[in-house]
C-alpha cells in the first residue's frame, strides 16, 4: 500500500495551513498514494488561546475538515487528518485535539481525541501546559479499513505503551502517531519511542510530523517516520517540509508476530 506522510510548518492562520495541506495531499495523490497522513494540529499551531478562540470552529462547521473530506472523495484515497484543534462548547472553553480518519468516499470513519496531555517542564525556557487549552479524551479508537485495522494516537500518547498495547490487542496492524514534537525531546526520544512501540506490538507506526519554526516561540522537530513491525525505520522525513512516500508490505505484520509472538504472551500479575 503506497502511503504518504505530509510534513509541513503550520502557523497561526488556518486558511493558509489548509491551502498548504491541500496542495501537498494532491501532490501525494499524483504520486500514487492510497493513504495520506497529515501531522498533529494541522489547522493551527498557536500559543495564544485568545487567537484560537477567534479563529477555530466546532467540528460541524470547520472548513478545514470539510475541505479534507471533499479532497479525499475527489482523489479517491484514505486520509488521516493527524489532528485538528476544535472548539468543544465545554464550559471551561478548552478545545479538542482531534484526529480524523476519512474514507475514499469522504466519510468520517473514526475520530479520536488525544488522551494524554503534554504538561512538561523541559528546561527553564521551554514549558508546555497542553491541558490548559485542551481537554483530554477518554476513549481509545481502532478503525476498520479495507487494508486492516488502524489504531489512532496523537504525539505525547507515544510515551504510554499500555495504550498502544490495547490498540494492538484490539486488532490494529497500523498505529498512527501524528505529532508536533518538541525539538529537544524529539532529538532525544522521538525515534526511540516510535521504534519501541512498533517492536513491542508488531505493528507499522506511521508518524507524520510538523517541522521548523512555527512561530516566535514555537518550533517542531520534524522527522516524520515510518517504522516497520520489526522496528526498522523505513523512512525519515528529515527536518524540512515535504512528502515522505513508502510502499508498505502489510504482510510484514504477520511475519513479525510469528517470529516474536509477544502479543500472545501477556500475563496477569499482582503487585507491586
Amino acid at each position: 500500500m503506497k502511503t504518504a506522510l505530509i510534513q509541513f510548518t503550520a502557523g497561526e492562520d488556518p486558511a493558509a495551513n489548509l491551502e498548504t495541506v491541500r496542495q501537498m495531499v494532491r501532490d501525494a495523490a499524483r504520486s500514487g498514494a492510497a493513504f495520506v497522513l497529515t501531522p498533529e494540529v494541522s489547522n493551527i499551531l498557536s500559543s495564544s488561546r485568545r487567537h484560537q478562540q477567534a479563529v477555530l470552529y466546532h467540528e460541524a462547521d470547520d472548513p478545514f475538515l470539510a475541505a479534507m473530506r471533499e479532497d479525499a472523495a475527489a482523489l479517491g484515497l484514505w486520509l488521516l487528518i493527524g489532528s485538528l484543534a476544535l472548539k468543544t462548547g465545554d464550559s471551561d472553553g478548552r478545545f479538542a485535539n482531534r484526529s480524523f480518519l476519512i474514507s475514499p468516499e469522504g466519510e468520517i470513519m473514526a475520530h479520536y481525541d488525544k488522551i494524554h496531555m503534554f504538561d512538561v517542564e523541559i528546561d527553564e525556557t521551554e514549558t508546555y501546559r497542553e491541558s490548559a487549552a485542551y481537554r483530554p479524551g477518554t476513549q481509545a479508537v481502532v478503525a476498520d479499513t479495507q487494508f486492516g485495522k488502524i489504531g489512532l494516537t496523537i504525539c505525547y500518547d507515544m510515551r504510554f505503551p499500555h495504550l498502544f498495547r490495547k490498540l494492538a490487542k484490539a486488532g490494529a496492524t497500523i498505529i498512527t502517531a501524528p505529532a508536533a514534537f518538541s525539538p529537544v525531546t524529539g532529538k532525544a526520544h522521538w525515534q526511540s519511542l516510535l521504534r519501541a512501540r512498533a517492536i513491542e506490538n508488531g505493528v507499522f507506526i506511521l508518524a507524520p510530523a510538523q517541522c521548523g519554526q512555527n512561530g516566535p516561540t514555537r518550533a517542531t522537530h520534524g522527522h516524520s517516520l515510518v517504522v516497520s513491525p520489526w522496528g526498522e525505520v523505513l523512512a525519515d522525513g528529515g527536518d524540512a517540509p515535504g512528502i515522505t512516500m513508502v510502499d508498505l508490505d502489510l504482510a510484514d505484520v504477520g511475519r513479525s508476530r510469528r517470529r516474536v509472538p509477544s502479543l500472545d504472551h501477556d500475563r496477569e500479575f499482582e503487585g507491586p
